[in-house]
């Protein structure tokens, strides 16, 4: 059997700790290689199965992206399948997942109204995150407590999201569970550096692995339900990341496109990966 991993052209090696997938793949009888995803020498119709792992700029050619995942899923098995990337790639399902399971609770901020966007989240909130619909790692983030906030000129392109500034991201920080076919397999706690709100390393953030603890363990299988019930099909994997808000555990943000597995951290993750490629490819 071959089997793709899709990356981009920076990571050409697939995402850190990939050696464990590969190999994790190799011990099931599996020949798996990385590719870039718009590669065009790259024969996507030769493989058994494609496996969205590091296409880590996709959301600044999100167009070509899905243009290509839909011509890999006419003629191959793509995981977790173009319409879930069509509905995730934008921040704005967490209004949709929210009326499921707890979310971060969010404003919709519209290019054509952004006062207005902003206007409503700061009066619900006083100080309000605003974080761009789509986007990764944090880039374009905007902490602001008015709208003539001199920070909001490092916005990115819109629209966005307005959130409140979940305090406990400062002391607790953000926890990511990685989920495969329905079963939390690994814990990542995340604490940012002092004075950010981002838990990202790139921005001073530290990550742990830790047992899958149960509240997250529960939540993150509820958030992987929910999205299975609003996208009609079965999900393959997901990263569900989860914050606690007065007391309660919320989800922040719920990844099913190319959510790094933390292989550097957790390499055990990649045998119920590996698993679930054998599992369907049948």
């Amino acid at each position: 059997m071959r089997v793709l991993l899709a990356t981009f052209c920076l990571c050409p090696d697939g995402e850190l700790g990939g050696a464990a997938l590969t190999d994790a793949l190799a011990a099931r009888g599996i020949d798996a290689a990385w590719a870039a995803w718009d590669d065009a020498s790259v024969d996507w119709a030769g493989a058994d199965l494609v496996a969205v792992r590091a296409t880590w700029d996709y959301h600044r050619r999100l167009a070509p992206f899905l243009d290509w995942a839909r011509h890999v899923e006419a003629s191959s098995t793509l995981l977790n399948g173009v319409d879930t990337f069509v509905w995730n790639h934008d921040k704005g399902y967490l209004l949709e997942l929210g009326a499921l399971v707890p979310v971060v609770p969010s404003e919709p901020v519209l290019d054509d109204d952004l006062l207005g966007g902003l206007s409503a989240g700061l009066a619900r909130w006083g100080t309000v995150v605003v974080k761009p619909r789509i986007g990764a790692s944090g880039v374009g983030l905007v902490v602001a407590d008015r709208t003539d906030d001199p920070r909001l000129a490092g916005l990115t392109a819109g629209p966005w999201l307005a959130q409140p500034v979940i305090e406990s991201v400062r002391t607790r920080g953000e926890t990511s569970v990685v989920v495969i076919g329905g079963r939390p397999v690994t814990q990542v706690d995340k604490v940012p550096a002092t004075g950010e709100v981002r838990v990202h390393e790139e921005y001073g953030g530290r990550s742990v692995a830790v047992p899958v603890e149960d509240a997250a363990g529960a939540l993150s299988r509820r958030a992987v339900l929910a999205a299975e019930d609003l996208l009609g099909r079965s999900l393959d994997y997901a990263r569900v990341d989860v914050m606690e808000l007065d007391d309660e555990l919320v989800v922040s943000e719920l990844e099913l496109i190319e959510p790094g597995l933390y292989l550097d951290l957790a390499p055990e993750a990649a045998a119920p990966f590996a698993d679930r490629v054998v599992a369907r490819l049948g």
